[in-house]
């Protein structure tokens, strides 16, 4: 198919990448460690841990793993914040041939058990933090082995006193019982003991079942091959690479990890780049304390930063923020969710690097587009397709449309993943005959290749029959300034089918509705103005921090 955004790649970025030169991800992996064995690869709450480390911890909790009888393709499950833990875990459970589930810490018994018994998980790796939750539902569950840890476990003499503050003054971890199982260490030290025997790991093997955030319905489990991400890896490491080797060149990249690991944008963003650069990964265990978050940023020279929205919004609202020297910085990514105007204009002005925004969702490893990583400003759109990456605008008889007009942005390419796990019909309805993954967003493409994204299908609103995308009513709300974060929904109308309602948190405690609407007037059309405002202290969203926009409408 024609591919005319290959006219603007950024010089040195091939228009294919070769997956094939790993067999797995674990190969990927292995080189890095092997290389930068005495290099420092975590950093969290001032403990690190150097490739060297991360190698043979993983490879003794790998060993671990196997023997309790786990066999290749077992569904192994990691429900841990970014400690030091989470991604020696993950590396472990790759190597041993199995596959990684990753769970959101914050999840309720109910959502736990669901995505559990819906993965098959065998075995889980819990922070203590989260255990009675999952005692409340193991039983229910597949899960026969439980590896529990703490937030101080590997932070040395420290994490004797994380571990006094977190349990005693600050009581976070309720009591549990779950018989049978083990520490974090305990099991490392087993398995020290143990013969780790490396099983062949092909590129369709299932790496990780990433479970979709489910901002627009039920969370499906994306089946994630090693191909798929060793792909992903590749494409994105191919594209950054004019950003992050400008001059002046630094030795070793200290990649900031605030997303989420279990989120696939932080999986692919932070975790994967991170090792396949060499990189130190400074690992933030909650990104939502923005405060520890900018004390831990004062300590560091941050070269690569990837965010969503309402991070960069978060830290930019905070005050100490201002105080930080942004010398290093080399590269911002934004993903997850779309980044505003507002939002990025401050971040360029505050940290003299633009935001490069990026596209992708969990059933693509993520990354499908972004933007040119030589950008001096934010340009409003989701950028080029990455490498060996095929973008098709169609409508919703699966035909492509002209260039401009708008329809539903479809993706092929090496990461897109196999399909729904145990879910064919699923997969099917969102798969086209010839291999296209229809994303659900709706897109515009130049006629350079370059791609905007509209709104979600689900979220379009129908006003009298002329559709509304909440994207653009968030964009020109939040260009008033007095607004910390919105979002506009659909509610029902009895006159106009739906109509559009926006519920605002405020950054200026004067700000009232009338502020509002004498700002967006003559902004937008009529029929794309807000019926109603509503005034919220916080707006709910996903684990990554994502706004739900399906909760406010089903709450509205």
């Amino acid at each position: 198919m024609e591919r005319p955004w290959l006219r603007n790649y950024p010089p040195g970025v091939p228009a294919e990448i070769d997956p094939s030169q790993y067999a797995s991800l674990v190969d990927l992996f292995n080189e890095s460690l092997t290389k930068y064995r005495e290099r420092k690869a975590y950093i969290c709450m001032g403990k690190s841990l150097t490739y060297g480390q991360a190698d043979d911890m993983s490879k003794a909790l790998a060993a671990w793993l196997q023997s309790k009888g786990l066999k290749r393709g077992t569904r192994v499950a990691i429900m841990l914040p970014n400690i030091l833990q989470n991604p020696v875990t993950s590396i472990a459970i790759l190597r041993a041939g199995m596959t990684v589930t990753n769970v959101n810490p914050l999840y309720t018994p109910r959502e736990l058990e669901s995505q559990l018994k819906d993965s098959g998980a065998e075995a889980i790796i819990v922070l203590d933090n989260f255990a009675s939750k999952l005692e409340e539902v193991i039983a229910r569950t597949s899960v026969k082995h439980v590896i529990v840890t703490s937030l101080g476990e590997l932070l040395g003499l420290k994490g004797l006193i994380v571990n006094f503050v977190v349990r005693r003054i600050k009581k976070l971890v309720p009591p549990y019982s779950l018989p049978g199982a083990i520490m974090f260490k305990s099991a490392i030290s087993a398995g020290r003991g143990m013969t780790f025997t490396a099983p062949k790991i092909g590129p369709d093997d299932i790496a990780f079942l990433q479970y979709t955030g489910g901002t627009t319905g039920v969370s499906k489990g994306a089946t994630l091959s090693h191909r798929n991400v060793v792909a992903n890896t590749l494409q994105a490491h191919a594209w950054l690479q004019p950003a992050l080797m400008t001059e002046p060149r630094v030795e070793q990249m200290v990649m900031l990890a605030a997303l989420p690991l279990y989120h696939i944008f932080a999986l692919t963003a932070c975790a994967n780049i991170g090792v396949r650069l060499g990189g130190v990964s400074l690992l933030i265990p909650n990104p939502r304390d923005i405060p520890n978050l900018i004390k831990e940023l004062s300590k560091y020279p941050v070269h690569y930063f990837p965010a969503v929205n309402t991070l960069f919004n978060a830290l930019l609202n905070n005050p100490e923020f201002a105080k930080l020297k942004w010398t290093h910085l080399k590269s911002s990514i934004g993903g997850g969710m779309a980044v505003q105007q507002a939002v990025a204009e401050r971040w360029l002005k505050a940290t003299g690097t633009p935001i490069i925004e990026a596209y992708g969702l969990s059933e693509t490893s993520p990354g499908l587009t972004a933007n040119r990583p030589d950008i001096k400003e934010w340009t409003g759109s989701i950028g080029y397709p990455f490498p060996s990456t095929d973008i098709s605008i169609r409508d919703d008889n699966n035909h492509e449309v002209p260039y401009g007009e708008r329809g539903e942005l479809c993706a092929r390419g090496p990461q897109v993943m196999v399909g729904y796990w145990n879910k064919p019909e699923e997969t099917s309805q969102v798969m086209t005959p010839d291999g296209f993954f229809r994303t659900g967003d709706i897109a515009v493409m130049s006629d350079e290749g370059l791609i905007k994204i509209v709104d979600r299908k689900k979220d379009m609103i129908s006003v009298s029959g002329f559709k509304v995308f909440p994207n653009e009513v968030e964009d020109i709300a939040m260009l008033q300034g007095g607004i910390m974060e919105c979002a506009a929904v659909g509610v029902p109308d009895q006159h106009s089918s739906e109509a559009v309602k926006l519920f605002v948190v405020k950054k200026s405690p004067e700000l009232t509705e009338q502020d509002i609407r004498s700002y967006m007037s003559g902004k937008l059309a009529g029929y794309k103005m807000p019926k109603y405002i509503e005034f919220r202290t916080d707006l709910p969203k996903t684990n990554v921090g994502k706004i739900l926009r399906r909760a406010l409408r089903d709450g509205a």
